[in-house]
């Protein structure tokens, strides 16, 4: 049986300033509204870049493949892939040995995209990184990995 947690003002500002899962939360959609600004003018969102890149790193993946590295369901990722395939950036087919399976391909106009959309990562990117001035950057992606 749990001890009985009275909730006052003080307990909640104590999950408020200590709650690893808030504090990871708030950082991700700061980040996300950060690079979904740099990536505006190519009409790109923070997750479309990641999911194009990611793509372009792993060949044919399976959309389980895929959906298992950003963990995300299957179901929201077909969802995200849909603009990126209308606008002839990502094709999805089936596997040619099992017809079940859908495998992702950047096309050239996926990696044209990502060419140019490199630089302006790079340079957000690095901006980013000189604000994880605690333990630095890689310390901040292990803890985060270790997380995940």
């Amino acid at each position: 049986m749990s001890k009985k947690i009275e909730i006052t003002r003080e307990f909640a500002h104590r999950v408020r300033d200590s709650c690893l899962c808030f504090h990871v939360q708030r950082a991700a959609r700061a980040l996300a509204r950060r690079f979904d600004e740099v990536l505006r003018p190519l009409g790109l969102t923070n997750g479309q870049f990641s999911l194009l890149m990611f793509l372009h790193g792993a060949g044919e993946p399976t959309i389980g493949n895929i959906s298992a590295l950003l963990a995300m369901d299957r179901t929201t990722l077909t969802a995200n892939l849909k603009p990126l395939e209308r606008r002839g950036l990502v094709k999805v087919a089936a596997d040619k040995k099992d017809r079940r399976c859908r495998r992702l391909k950047l096309t050239a106009a996926g990696r044209a995209l990502l060419t140019r959309a490199a630089p302006l990562w790079t340079r957000s990117h690095a901006r980013i990184e000189q604000l994880a001035t605690h333990a630095g950057p890689d310390a901040l992606r292990a803890d985060l990995r270790a997380l995940a």
